[in-house]
């Protein structure tokens, strides 16, 4: 049975097995890789100095290792879900997944800075292939209206990371080195790899295939490119102020190092509540609930730019800001899914993943104007949370505008 649209099931209902809560199995199996992938993702700001000791580079260099990994999921992504489109999904999210493990040995036993980028690079392939594709599948996965709730449950993966997997490493990192912290990440790996052989049914199947030169057609659509716009500034603004978050804990608000590792704990909590809250109010109407949760976000950075300067309230505005910084995720990924559907029925994988190659796009976009923030003697770390607000404002702009544009087509 193939699907043409997001409505059409693309397994038949006796075939899904699942838990006691209702849930399919299927749908753990793409959150366990989640979590896998995005410890990968954010615990190498934990390392950074670490990695610069010890490979001989600054720390601003080591850097790199960050926005390289998301170029490669912004450029490699797409590429390969045109080229895999044809592929069975199944076996395609196990391929990833092996792809995933063996560009983390490679970091693992990288011999200099280098061949780590590279790694790291490769790395990224997967990334926005298995999060493209694996949010169309856990779409399909449960009712109409509880398919923002499917992809949350999925990035939830991702805040888990956050919350459990970027510490975890951090430590690993510090106490046994980074090369260790990577071999973590491939045991990681191999528990996902393990999860969505077992876990995902075997017959998933994909639209009928459709030539590359179709596929890119998505890059031709006007309401489509909106969207991946929104999504690299409504999202990527965010990481402004989430880049240089500890340094401002500590160096701005006064807090002990002790005490910010603790703080990151309670962000990343934030984030999780928010993640879940944001799919449940993004089933039915993505796009206007975006609107409001985009002018919020950038209420709070913007407040943030006053509090940071006093302890209490620091951790209020700090609270508020990870709620509201993945609250957006699932109805962002929803809404380019709904509107290649609507445009270009067939091409919802390469628009999803296109759509997570321009979430890692705004983290590039974020990280790298925080980082001129900071080296500029004109505005410094202070000015991170105000300038992240007015990244996020300009998504939250192009937000109205696409509602506007889509209402009632």
């Amino acid at each position: 049975m193939e699907y043409t649209n997001l409505e059409a099931a693309v397994i038949t209902p006796a075939a899904v097995t699942r838990t006691s809560k209702g849930l399919p199995a299927a749908l753990w199996a793409l959150t366990i890789s989640a979590f896998a992938i995005g410890t990968t993702e954010f615990v190498a700001v934990g390392i950074l100095p670490t990695i610069a000791q010890s490979l001989h580079v600054s720390v601003a260099t080591s850097g790199l290792l960050v926005s390289i990994y998301a170029m490669g999921v912004a450029l490699g992504g797409p590429l390969l879900t045109a080229l895999t489109g044809s592929l069975p999904r199944k076996p395609l999210l196990v391929g990833l997944m092996g792809l995933f493990i063996a560009g983390h040995i490679a970091s693992a036993m990288a011999p200099d800075f280098i061949t780590l980028l590279i790694a790291r690079f490769i790395s990224g392939f997967a990334h926005a292939v298995f999060f493209g594709v694996g949010a169309t599948i856990a779409a399909t996965l449960v009712a109409p209206d509880k398919k923002a709730t499917a992809i949350a449950i999925m990035f939830a993966g991702l805040t888990i990371a956050i919350i459990m997997g970027v510490p975890l490493g951090t430590f690993i990192g510090q106490h046994f080195g980074w090369r260790a912290t990577f071999l973590g990440v491939v045991l990681l790996g191999a528990v996902a790899f393990a999860a969505t052989w077992i876990l995902l049914p075997n017959h998933l199947k994909s639209s009928p295939p459709l030539k590359l030169k179709q596929q890119l057609q998505v890059l031709k659509s006007g309401p489509i490119l909106l969207v991946l716009a929104i999504t690299a500034f409504g999202y990527g603004g965010t990481f402004v102020t989430f880049t240089y978050l500890a340094t401002l804990l500590e160096k701005i608000s006064g807090f002990s190092a002790a005490s910010v590792s603790l703080l990151l704990l309670v962000y990343g909590l934030a984030i999780a509540f928010g993640n879940v809250i944001g799919g449940k109010l993004s089933n039915t109407n993505p796009a206007k609930t975006l609107i409001s949760m985009f002018f919020l976000q950038a209420l709070v950075l913007l407040l943030f730019s006053f509090t940071v300067y006093f302890k209490v309230a620091a951790v209020v505005t700090l609270f508020a800001m990870g709620i509201l910084s993945f609250a957006t995720v699932p109805g962002l990924q929803l809404y380019i899914v709904q509107l290649a559907e609507k445009y270009l029925p067939g091409t919802e994988d390469i628009a999803s993943s296109l759509n997570i190659s321009a979430f890692n796009l705004g983290v590039a976009i974020g990280s790298y104007a925080g980082g001129k923030a900071v080296g500029s003697a004109a505005l410094g770390l202070p000015a991170t949370p105000w300038l992240g607000a007015l990244i996020v404002l300009l998504g939250a702009v192009l937000t109205v505008y696409s509602y506007r544009a889509n209402k009632g087509k």
